[in-house]
């Protein structure tokens, strides 16, 4: 397809998601290897200058920067204010492949207790969205 992401990985969810955030970043390339290597998403669904990445349940948009749908101006990090909570079965693979990346974490690991206990890490992307993943303890 339009960015050769696909070769063969993802396929469009069984289920679209009734809320899917749409990330405008700088560099989709870099994007797409960060969220697909790193984090473990496949893309189900591309076009140019946008993906659709899925990992299980979670579903998230990734679109590259021209311009459009900017209600301000854009400054690393950006998605100041907001951080994106992602629940996945275990965080430890997660946590490994960034590591051997040599990707750092905002936050390392710790144990919190909201409606449910759950481990969480907190990661920024290439462009310094706030990814904050979660295992329920």
């Amino acid at each position: 397809m339009a960015g050769g992401f696909l070769a063969g990985k993802g396929a469009a969810p069984e289920r679209w998601a009734a809320l899917v955030p749409e990330l405008l970043v700088s560099d989709l390339v870099r994007s797409v290897r960060f969220w697909c290597d790193l984090l473990g998403f496949v893309v189900a669904y591309e076009r140019p200058g946008f993906v659709y990445l899925t990992r299980g349940e979670l579903q998230v948009m990734l679109c590259g920067r021209d311009g459009s749908w900017e209600t301000g101006e854009m400054q690393p990090p950006f998605g100041r204010g907001i951080n994106l909570q992602m629940v996945v079965p275990a965080i430890a693979p997660i946590l490994s492949a960034l590591a051997a990346a040599g990707w750092g974490l905002y936050q390392a690991p710790v144990e919190a207790w909201y409606e449910v206990g759950q481990r969480e890490f907190l990661v920024q992307d290439p462009d310094g969205y706030l990814l904050r993943f979660a295992e329920t303890i």
